[in-house]
């Protein structure tokens, strides 16, 4: 049965596409923007399509440096830098945890796959760290109740130290009051 020029054409576009796909690789991600506060993790979350194993890639960047965070392959090996061996751990998917963030943790994270065969993909990440204001509201709030509580009893020693004066001052002048006698109060 003899293909018609359409059916070839079709035929040959999807070959064409197949094999071009074989080799590529893709990396995906539902969400690049991340707020965080500090002390919290964070997920990297992604999605790396490749024909092989592909070689993943973390990297940070922000206004003031630029750090490699580690590279591993899925099965094979893994080499997190040691500003981060604590602090992150590798998935085989791609994806990396975070943990323990702090304010210079903000900024800009790039992953890049890479495929055996050489072809690779970069993403970026957007991460904002945020202070945490709860502590500092609660020291703010301890501070202050114990500032009222220092005044108030400054006021209070102070109202104890005034009626102690009053007393003693009318107990003084009480003493030098001339005693009365009967001799004295005698009529004219």
């Amino acid at each position: 049965m003899l293909w018609e020029v359409h059916d070839a054409a079709l035929f040959l576009s999807i070959t064409l596409y197949l094999c071009h796909s074989a080799g590529s690789i893709s990396v995906s991600s539902s969400q690049r923007n991340l707020i965080r506060s500090v002390q919290d993790d964070v997920f990297f979350s992604v999605d790396v399509a490749s024909s092989g194993v592909p070689t993943i890639r973390w990297s940070f960047m922000s206004g003031a440096e630029s750090r490699s965070i580690g590279a591993w392959r899925p099965g094979s090996f893994t080499n997190i830098t040691q500003d981060y061996s604590d602090r992150v751990n590798a998935c085989d998917n791609g994806s990396m945890l975070l943990s323990d963030l702090k304010l210079q943790d903000a900024g800009y994270y790039v992953v890049t796959a890479e495929d055996p065969a050489g072809n690779s993909r970069d993403l970026g990440f957007v991460l904002k760290v945020n202070e945490v204001l709860y502590e500092d509201l609660q020291y703010l709030s301890v501070t202050a109740l114990a500032l009222m509580v220092a005044a108030a009893l400054l006021m209070l020693a102070m109202w104890l130290l005034h009626r102690g004066c009053r007393k003693l001052r009318a107990w003084r002048r009480q003493r030098q009051m001339p005693v009365n006698d009967a001799a004295e109060l005698q009529p004219l």
